[in-house]
């Protein structure tokens, strides 16, 4: 083993995450190391946000192209999937991190290509592809943002059958004339839309009773329509208790709990993410391997000074983006101890506080129709003792809407909090959504008073002036 090699900040990861600490890290004058044993970029740039975005929006363009007269007759034939894949692929840099290393490489910072484990504190073995070991020492912070790993119920017959996670879904090169999906979140429902439209048969199992279960219920119901619409099998109340596929090729046999028997192409599971903890040495530092790290808002690791968690392995909120901002949080939180600087930890929307991650997490589910909601569902305010009120509205009969599209059927809702007049939350659910989430987001971290937003006028005629019929409807 060499000589250690001594950094101020260590970061486990070269993701999205990694590379956001690593760049405040180095802006603050922090001489710092990255750890990558795969691509430099991670899962988003590779087999997640990237790749599943390219692969959706040849599917929503088309499905809404078709409903504008003197368009939808050119757009009824199938989707050139070759032409999908390829362009898939190029988003992808064809599974080549060049461009990814040469901006770590132009912040300064130092790369570590191999699988780094924590080995005491402040301590980071990195073993390299050729089985050579380098130890690199923190002066100040490690930063854990290794990610999530897609989790595959152990049931009979799975291992042997060689199933899809979102990995394979994102990078396949083929499309499958049977695709069995099985989970109804965001993964499940992005893909099966993004298949269905490239030409697969899909079938949703579903154990619950609807799809996007963590999001408002009538998001889920618009979205089921639309697959439905589309020619997918949605099934609700099913359970998988075995697959079966011969030596791990040809058609796959999917035994539900009530011994009915579904055949497919691909199975695809969607149901849920680990940390990708069980092999970073956790056990060095008195912490279980596997196990989610739990932080405080700055992303300090409890118990620690100079650990800190960073993106989906904390748990907190995961998504990408939400991820980059910890990353920023977390960032200017190290270089402020490092320095000496006491942190604004009295201030919950301060430069060295996460409050969003709790507060107003912002998430866009790319089907058709879109998704986007911010902050709290009706439930989750009324769990939280909040005093709330749901107003509720058809985006379809807004007059941007109507242009936007033949048919557009949509719903906007937004939550009021009674007690202090401002927005815990709002979700809409139509075609075009995605890009009106951001004004959402502002009123909730800003705590715009509603009577403020009463002179926020929305454009005509645009799908946003659905802002100015929620608060129409709100104050009667």
């Amino acid at each position: 083993m060499s000589e250690a090699m001594q950094y101020d900040v260590v970061v486990l990861g070269a993701g999205p995450v990694g590379e956001n600490v690593a760049d405040r890290a180095r802006a603050a004058g922090l001489r710092t190391a990255v750890v990558e044993s795969e691509l430099v970029g991670g899962e988003c740039s590779y087999w997640a946000c990237m790749p599943s975005k390219a692969l959706l929006r040849p599917a929503i363009a088309q499905a809404e192209a078709r409903k504008l007269p003197g368009l939808s007759a050119s757009v009824r034939g199938p989707l050139d999937a070759a032409a999908v894949l390829a362009r898939r692929d190029d988003f992808t840099s064809h599974w080549k991190d060049d461009g990814q290393v040469g901006w770590i490489d132009g912040i300064g910072a130092d790369i570590y290509r191999g699988h780094g484990r924590l080995d005491g504190p402040r301590r980071v073995v990195v073993k390299g592809p050729d089985g050579t070991e380098q130890v690199l020492t923190a002066r100040h912070a490690v930063a854990v943002c290794t990610g999530t790993r897609a989790v595959v119920p152990d049931l009979p017959g799975v291992a042997g059958a060689k199933p899809w996670t979102s990995r394979e879904a994102t990078s396949s090169q083929h499309v499958p004339g049977r695709l069995v999906v099985v989970g109804g979140g965001v993964v499940g429902v992005e893909m099966a839309t993004a298949w269905q439209a490239l030409g697969s048969q899909v079938t949703l199992l579903i154990r619950g009773g609807g799809l996007l279960p963590k999001m408002e219920s009538f998001a889920g119901e618009l979205v089921a329509g639309a697959l439905t619409e589309a020619g997918a099998t949605i099934r609700y109340g099913v359970s998988v208790a075995s697959v079966e596929r011969d030596g791990g090729t040809g058609p796959v046999t999917v035994v539900l709990d009530g011994g009915e028997r579904v055949e497919a192409d691909e199975i695809l599971f969607a149901t849920g993410r680990a940390p990708r903890s069980e092999d970073i040495g956790l056990e060095s530092i008195g912490l279980r391997p596997g196990s989610w790290l739990t932080v405080d808002d700055s992303c300090l690791v409890e118990g620690s000074d100079w650990l800190y968690a960073v993106g989906d392995v904390n748990h907190r909120a995961l998504l990408t983006h939400q991820g980059k901002y910890q990353a920023r949080i977390a960032g200017a939180a190290i270089a402020a101890r490092a320095a000496g600087v006491p942190l604004l930890e009295t201030d919950r929307w301060g430069a060295h506080a996460a409050t969003a991650d709790h507060a107003a997490v912002p998430q866009v589910v790319f089907t058709d129709p879109e998704v986007a909601s911010v902050g709290l569902t009706l439930a989750e305010a009324e769990a939280a003792g909040h005093r709330v009120r749901a107003v509720d509205y058809e985006i379809g009969s807004v007059a941007g809407a109507s242009l936007y599209g033949d048919g557009y059927t949509g719903r906007a809702r937004m939550i009021v909090d009674l007690d202090r007049e401002i927005l815990r939350g709002v979700t809409f659910a139509g075609p075009g959504v995605g890009e009106m989430l951001h004004s959402a987001t502002i009123a909730v971290v800003a705590e715009v008073p509603v009577d403020r937003l009463w002179h926020a006028v929305p454009a005509y005629p645009t799908i946003s002036e659905i802002w100015l019929r929620l608060l129409e409807t709100y104050r009667g």
